[in-house]
């Protein structure tokens, strides 16, 4: 059984950083399409960015620039570097795996980690 593990969240200032980490275990070959969402209290779960198995990304509008994504295909992680964080960037970060092929050959269409809280205090 596939499971995604979120790392990194926390509390801090305007202006700083953090790195997030999502962990993909279980019998996986492969995952197609591996994502941040967020979301904040009120509204939407958001894309954040997206990163393919090839590399390609995906980032929302008011995050390029300072969220750079990044995965390890071989141990299937990702990370998201969070820099110039403001307060709207508060919000539980969600990783998002879509795409999975087990070497099974069981096919998970798409799997969800249980959130990690980032607060940035203004």
């Amino acid at each position: 059984q596939v499971q995604l593990v979120e790392s990194g969240g926390g509390l801090v200032q305007a202006g700083g950083s953090l790195r997030l980490s999502c962990a993909a275990s279980g019998s996986i070959f492969s995952i197609n399409v591996m994502g941040w969402y967020r979301q904040a209290p009120g509204k939407q779960r958001e894309l954040v960015a997206s990163i393919t198995s090839g590399g390609n990304t995906n980032y929302l509008d008011s995050v390029k620039g300072r969220f750079p994504i990044s995965r390890t295909n071989a141990k299937n992680t990702m990370y998201l570097q969070m820099n110039s964080l403001k307060p709207e960037d508060t919000g539980v970060y969600y990783c998002n795996a879509r795409g999975i092929t087990e070497y099974s050959g069981r096919y998970v269409a798409q799997d969800w980690g249980q959130g990690t809280q980032v607060t940035v205090s203004s």
